[in-house]
């Protein structure tokens, strides 16, 4: 069993405990909750078969086909985002901000030449970004009398021969693993036991932001057609410290340790998506489009260090700090799963409409691949195969015009956990962390001008171990620890028709 833990572990953990790429980072690439203009965020971002809205071309390009002007929006958002943490029966709780521009773009309407006759009426060109994901959040977890080690993990992995640089090699210098008579790989918690206090803080920040480049084409005001090919700009960053400490001073020459990691993710991919909007009757929309994988090109640069504190037979305390910290950096790429998503769009008359999307992912289907070295990540994308599963994420909003001026607007957005119930022969907790989204709006126009502001309320469960089990079962499974993530952001959008 401690071998299908360890395995699922690093589907909780996140740079700990590996330099090398796997399921984890996979999933964090390939799962999106897209953030444009505060109109769509208003509504749910169920913009799919509504258009008009530069945040379309990010679900269903065809929906540049309904923009009648040239237009140019800019949207800032603010936002906060706290993590409550459940560890060791103890709760804490960190928050963090963030300042950011989720969406500027420009459309350019250009009439055709028989404009107000029969086939394509209109031609639309988009050019702009819409941010597919937000990284930035603190956390924190910890708690009092623990059953398990940090340091299990090094030495069980000692003692199998998997030595690396990045932590055995740290706790060797630090004087927290030792070898005993019979050349066996120690730590002091296994002859003193356990008891000790655990405390862990990750600081992530970063976000994905797709550059689109776009093209609809109006035909009778019936039939809209889209195409538009996406830049991704990824940046990921991550620091995590972990310490452990004898607050019952019950443990024989171990004080303390802390255990840092770092990692920083940059590249860039490519995608392209295809779509159609149908109007069979003017109060009715359907709309269906695709999106092609994201084919990235990543490079992860990796580096931890430690400290530790021992106190001696002679009563001596000594404080280790490890040197120079080994540096790992390694170039991949990765491709994130196909998407197709289904759409459909009511109007109500002149004053409202109601639509929604449903998208189609197999989270499966992602696949790391071309390692710098030539490493092909087979393990690693059977792994992902068994572990991850299709989802149905759902979008729904809402819009009512109680004027000519002032529009009031909601929404919902629900998007599955992405973790089969169990894999390797276990179940998986975080099979049911799904993501739901509330969103509300306001919407004023006059003239050329219009300003949009919505307000989105997010909140999603899920675990985590603070460190992976050991592969020996000589050795203690770690706790798990139950996250709350809860995010109020604000979104403003100042836009002008051209």
């Amino acid at each position: 069993m401690k071998k299908y833990f360890a395995v699922l572990s690093f589907a909780f953990i996140l740079p700990y405990f590996t330099s090398a790429q796997n399921m984890a980072d996979a999933l964090r690439y390939s799962v999106t909750q897209i953030n444009g203009t505060a109109r769509s965020g208003g509504m749910g971002n169920a913009f799919g078969a509504l258009g008009g809205d530069f945040t379309s071309v990010s679900i269903n390009p065809a929906g540049l086909g309904l923009y009648r002007s040239s237009e140019f929006s800019i949207t800032p958002t603010f936002g906060q985002t706290r993590v409550n943490s459940n560890y060791l029966q103890n709760n804490m709780s960190d928050r963090k901000y963030n300042l950011s521009l989720s969406n500027i773009s420009y459309v350019s309407s250009i009439t055709a030449q028989n404009h107000g006759k029969t086939g394509l009426l209109s031609v639309n060109i988009g050019i702009g970004y819409n941010r597919l994901k937000d990284f930035n959040s603190n956390s924190l977890a910890g708690g009092n009398n623990a059953g398990s080690s940090i340091l299990d993990n090094f030495a069980s992995n000692a003692n199998s021969g998997n030595w690396s640089d990045f932590y055995e090699q740290l706790a060797w210098e630090t004087d927290l693993l030792f070898k005993d008579e019979n050349n066996i790989y120690r730590h002091d918690m296994e002859d003193s036991g356990y008891g000790q206090s655990h405390q862990k803080s990750i600081s992530r920040q970063g976000s994905m932001d797709e550059y689109s480049f776009s093209l609809g084409l109006n035909f009778n005001h019936k039939l809209y057609v889209g195409a538009s090919v996406g830049i991704v700009d990824l940046y990921y960053k991550e620091s995590s410290s972990h310490m452990e400490w004898d607050a019952n001073n019950s443990i024989d020459s171990f004080n303390e340790l802390q255990f840092n990691s770092f990692l920083r993710t940059g590249g860039t991919g490519y995608n392209g998506k295809l779509g159609i909007i149908y109007k069979p009757v003017n109060q009715i929309r359907i709309g269906v489009a695709v999106h092609t994988p994201t084919f990235y090109n990543l490079n992860d640069i990796f580096e931890t260090s430690m400290s530790s504190s021992v106190t001696y037979n002679d009563g001596e305390t000594v404080k280790y700090h490890t040197g120079i910290p080994p540096v790992s950096e390694y170039d991949y790429s990765l491709e994130t799963p196909f998407r197709a998503i289904f759409s459909g769009a009511f109007i109500v008359g002149k004053k409202g409409l109601l639509s929604f999307d449903y998208e189609h992912v197999d989270y499966g289907s992602a696949r790391l691949y071309r390692g710098g070295d030539g490493y092909q990540f087979a393990s690693e994308n059977r792994d992902i195969s068994l572990a991850y599963k299709s989802v149905g994420n759902l979008r729904f909003g809402g819009e009512y015009r109680f004027t000519d001026y002032f529009s009031l607007r909601g929404g919902y957005e629900y998007y599955p956990s992405a973790y089969a119930s169990s894999a390797f022969g276990f179940s998986q907790p975080n099979s049911g962390t799904d993501l739901v989204i509330y969103s509300c709006g306001i919407g004023y126009r006059i003239g050329s001008f219009y300003f949009d502001a919505a307000y989105r309320y997010s909140v999603s469960d899920y675990f985590e171990t603070l460190y992976p089990a050991p592969v020996s079962d000589n050795y203690p499974s770690p706790d798990m620890a139950c996250f709350k993530s809860v995010r109020n952001k604000f979104i403003f959008t100042l836009g002008i028709k051209l």
